[in-house]
């Protein structure tokens, strides 16, 4: 499940990443929105490196929402354009070149099966990073909630 935290918005942007969900539970302060299948996916240009958009049953916990919601409520979830293209570079971009960089340094001086380990064991200690620094992530990529009027 994704950790995010909301921010109340006005309208919706042209150029932001939206999803329809509903509220499948409410605990202290963390509402979890199952997602629905969005059929703006389908045109979208990012969506091979978009997880949401290769299943209909994600779920998204969202925090920090001064709204009142209820169970079973239809909502939609915004994440703002910018932000979305800054996760797929922190999760594909960086760790690609990081590798790529690894592997091209390590193969002057190694042979090439331990400068493909070394290369690929340079990920280990990144995407942990990226787990441990997920509570500065949180606070970066902040979601829009908003309730909608009708189910379309």
């Amino acid at each position: 499940m994704k950790n995010l935290h909301t921010e109340s918005f006005n309208s919706l942007g042209r150029f932001d990443i939206n999803h329809k969900g509903i509220i499948s539970k409410i605990s202290e302060g963390v509402l979890t929105v199952s997602l629905k299948g969005n059929i703006n996916c389908e045109g979208c240009k990012a969506k091979a490196a978009c997880g949401v958009s290769e299943s209909n049953d994600k779920k998204i916990d969202v925090f920090e929402t001064n709204q009142s919601f209820n169970l079973n409520e239809s909502v939609q979830i915004v994440l703002e354009k910018g932000l979305g293209l800054k996760a797929v570079f922190f999760a594909y971009v960086l760790p690609f070149i990081l590798l790529i960089f690894t592997l091209f340094v390590s193969s002057n001086f190694l042979k090439e099966w331990v400068a493909g380990l070394i290369s690929l064991s340079v990920l280990i200690p990144y995407y942990l990073l990226l787990y441990f620094m997920k509570g500065s992530f949180q606070k970066v990529f902040k979601l829009s909630i908003h309730k909608t009027i009708n189910d379309d």
